[in-house]
């Protein structure tokens, strides 16, 4: 199997002040990992820039046009409370929506059978109209209305994981029937949005998780309300929205995943794109603000895209105090 890896320094250079978890040295755990020994195999790619193009097939002009309007030439500029810019935070943005439509290309063109986006900053919280929750465009939906857009793909399917529900994703697909969103949540939290009464046209299945749910009550939400809707849906293309906040140490939720269920997940995922859509998944880095859950997360799910199967770990252990950041 060939999986490709999207990256770029301007992931490192996107600055958020002190304290805050959406940090550089997140993505300097992810690129330890893509660089072990044990990924020499994938093929790797630096992220073309994407496009104001690209952006437009999710969000409004008036959004493109604030985000690019706000964006400093010094210090930071505060969208909201949790979400900011520093200089180099709008290349960041547009190298994370040009990872997520050159990897469509990429498992269209045949050159990859899937791809895992590792970049910064997150962005399935990211609405048709607005930015928020440390997200400034919504790539995991930019992935899916590109494939419909410049491969003719049919049907689209975004599924989601990550602790924080995908609202901009929700938000984006609501009235499409031919996108589908699936998404495993903590429910209440950030950002209060999620319920399975919230329905679209039929296209959203929300699957809430209760604050202390293990992987034993996350596999049986994918299993129960995800993959059957998924399977039924018949996607031509998966993305999967990866966020490895619901891990158990993980300081912005209280799911205690560990990296095996998102191996477990992942998996599953792949078993429904090699039966509707030929093999073809791309994976988008959402959230994941603990960097050894981080870390080891990254590494199972992307073992799961490279080899098709589990990779043995340890358990977690909450005790290692080698991750003191979000003490």
């Amino acid at each position: 199997m060939t999986t490709l890896v999207l990256s770029h320094a301007s992931s490192l250079a996107h600055e958020t002040p002190p304290g805050h978890p959406e940090r550089i040295d997140r993505i300097k755990a992810v690129n330890a990992v893509l660089n072990a020994p044990a990924f020499r195999s994938v093929l790797r790619k630096d992220a073309p820039l994407g496009t104001d193009a690209h952006v437009l097939l999710a969000h409004s002009l008036e959004h493109v046009q604030r985000i690019r309007g706000v964006a400093p030439e010094q210090g930071f500029e505060y969208i909201d409370t949790d979400t900011v810019m520093s200089l180099h935070s709008l290349e960041a943005a547009l190298r994370a929506v040009g990872a997520a439509t050159a990897a469509v290309d990429a498992v269209f063109r045949g050159e990859a059978d899937n791809a895992f986006c590792a970049l910064r900053p997150p962005g399935h919280h990211a609405e048709h109209n607005r930015a928020m929750g440390f997200c400034f465009f919504n790539q995991a939906a930019i992935a899916a209305l590109y494939a419909r857009d410049r491969y003719d793909a049919e049907r689209v399917a975004v599924v989601d994981f990550d602790v924080h529900h995908g609202n901009g994703t929700q938000d984006i697909f609501w009235s499409d029937a031919n996108s589908f969103y699936g998404s495993t949540h903590q429910m209440p939290l950030y950002p209060g949005t999620g319920s399975r009464s919230e329905t679209g046209v039929g296209n959203i299945f929300n699957a809430p998780l209760r604050a202390g749910d293990g992987g034993e009550a996350f596999r049986a939400a994918f299993d129960g309300v995800i993959l059957p809707a998924l399977s039924a849906f018949g996607p031509d293309l998966v993305v999967i929205s990866a966020g490895f906040d619901a891990h158990v140490r993980d300081p912005l939720g209280s799911l205690e995943l560990t990296e095996e269920d998102f191996a477990w997940a992942t998996l599953k995922l792949m078993d429904i794109a090699d039966l509707h859509a030929s093999g073809r998944v791309v994976s988008v880095l959402e959230g994941g603000y603990d960097l050894q859950g981080l870390a080891g997360s990254v590494g199972v799910h992307l073992h799961a895209l490279l080899h098709g199967e589990t990779l043995a770990m340890g358990p977690a252990n909450d005790n290692d105090d080698d991750d003191d950041e979000d003490d």
